[in-house]
């Protein structure tokens, strides 16, 4: 079984994809987050935008087909998708005006060639948070080449994944208000995460 957890930058993904993992005893994919191109992309996003999304993009194909053989066997959880790439972070650096048509279009035709290859989760996992709330998380896991990230991009992004979520994918979906319902802090929310992936669970064996 196959479960994605999507958001934000500084939404929670990483924290809940490792919770879930050794809860059930399973198979995590993390994001990566030592892309050789993402300390030069916040210092001059206009001059790296191509180059860190393409390096994402490969990343992100090869990790997501390294995990279909596991999925076979059990359950795997995977920290943002290939999908949030393409229809959230470089849609929005070409509306930014910081990804040429001619870059996004090769971008596209890359990320169409990849994906077709690739399953849709079985659950994806949406947490939904506020840039005050995002900002605060950015701040306290302190990762210096975020620092300077604006909160109209973190803006721009939220209204990317809320159109993503509600008008284009399709999947199976769970969303978690990161403003309210902190897994961390309340057991309640995570086990009513955990309720839902266990009945996914059950209906997949019958």
């Amino acid at each position: 079984m196959y479960i994605a957890i999507a958001g934000n930058i500084g939404s929670g993904k990483t924290t809940l994809t490792q919770i879930l993992t050794k809860r059930y005893d399973a198979k995590c994919y993390l994001e990566e987050c030592d892309n050789p191109y993402i300390g030069d992309f916040y210092e001059d996003m206009n001059r790296w935008a191509f180059n860190l999304q393409i390096s994402f993009l490969g990343s992100r194909i090869q990790q997501t087909m390294d995990m279909i053989s596991d999925c076979k066997s059990g359950v795997i959880f995977q920290d943002r998708t290939i999908y949030e790439d393409a229809h959230i972070f470089a849609d929005n650096l070409h509306q930014m005006g910081l990804m040429s048509t001619r870059d996004l279009e090769t971008y596209m035709g890359i990320f169409r060639l990849g994906s077709g290859f690739i399953p849709r989760p079985d659950l994806l996992i949406y947490l939904r948070a506020s840039v005050p709330t995002l900002t605060a998380q950015i701040r306290k896991r302190g990762r210096d080449y975020e620092m300077n990230i604006d909160e109209d991009y973190l803006c721009r992004l939220n209204a990317k994944y809320e159109h993503w979520v509600n008008d284009i994918y399709d999947g199976e979906v769970l969303l978690v208000d990161k403003d309210t319902e902190d897994f961390v802090e309340n057991p309640a929310v995570l086990e009513k995460i955990c309720r839902r992936i266990d009945r996914l669970r059950n209906e997949q064996k019958r």
